[in-house]
């Protein structure tokens, strides 16, 4: 997408609060109560979190955080694109910016967990090189789940 434009954002500002409640709403829709892993904005906020917003003419169009966990791996977290917006590329070009903050870090792996009722993500995820693995962290094994790695 021509103009496109990825930075680091505070998860409290307004047009992150609405992108985050709009992600919220559509994974809720998608899955029964305590099987989304969201975190919430005051998380987002946390020194290990670096919260992203993609925008192109003044449109907010995404975004996306990465969360590192020690020194072993980061964590792709919150990732969303405005369903105006989905077929640009815009989901791509804001997880390789969230896998580069890794790799510039020294982190040598990206980690995350989808669901299984989000084909478009699975396939973004596929097409970007992620290849399933088992649950990790504090993620418990789940049919509704997916979880995913690449070495960065």
């Amino acid at each position: 997408m021509p103009g496109l434009e990825i930075a680091v954002a505070s998860p409290a500002e307004p047009e992150s609060t609405e992108l985050i409640s709009a992600l919220d709403t559509y994974l809720c829709a998608l899955y029964p109560p305590g099987h989304n892993y969201l975190l919430s904005v005051q998380a987002l906020l946390q020194p290990e979190v670096t919260f992203v917003v993609a925008r192109a003419d003044a449109s907010v169009l995404g975004c996306g955080a990465v969360l590192r966990h020690g020194r072993e791996y980061v964590e792709i977290k919150r990732m969303f694109v405005q369903p105006w917006a989905r077929g640009a590329r815009v989901g791509e070009r804001v997880l390789r910016h969230l896998e580069e903050l890794g790799r510039t870090e020294g982190f040598g792996v990206a980690r995350l967990e989808t669901g299984v009722r989000q084909p478009e993500a699975l396939r973004l995820y596929e097409r970007a090189g992620y290849r399933r693995i088992s649950a990790f962290g504090d993620y418990v094994p789940s049919a509704l789940s997916v979880f995913m790695e690449r070495k960065l």
